[in-house]
């Protein structure tokens, strides 16, 4: 995502000031966005816990839900901004590895799993930065 930004900026430079840029970055832009945003839905989904319990099976169906409309493309910013906040309280509550000495194996098992979802929540934020890109639901809706 942040390469796909970086070529946006690229393309606005010209050593000929003041003459419009054809976009000629644009496309490879928003094919980067759409892999960002799929890649991201691929890391959520190894967070996902299959365990029969009431709270699990919530987090799991709001996750998913999230993650849908993320890629998709529609209402983007909103539903990473969501997810990051969800993702980030469940993340302090579920992995507390400061909790435990680091003798113990399930320290490294929680600081592992802490920092893994930390990560997701920094791709929710870098989509909530730089946008859902051309290839979605939301710049479609710009069209109509």
């Amino acid at each position: 995502m942040l390469l796909a930004e970086s070529k946006a900026e690229a393309s606005g430079r010209s050593i000929f000031a003041g003459l419009p840029s054809l976009g000629e970055y644009s496309k490879h832009k928003t094919y980067m966005q759409l892999s960002g945003r799929v890649l991201l839905v691929c890391m959520f989904l190894t967070l996902l816990r299959f365990e029969i319990s009431f709270l699990q099976i919530v987090q799991n169906v709001i996750g998913l839900s999230l993650v849908v409309l993320i890629a998709v493309g529609y209402k983007t910013k909103l539903a990473c901004l969501v997810l990051g906040a969800w993702l980030s309280l469940i993340n302090f509550y579920v992995n507390s590895w400061w909790m435990y000495s680091s003798d113990k194996p399930i320290h490294d098992f929680l600081k592992y799993d802490f920092f893994q979802t930390l990560s997701v929540v920094g791709g929710l934020l870098l989509v909530v930065a730089i946008g859902p890109g051309g290839y979605s639901m939301d710049e479609h809706k710009k069209k109509w």
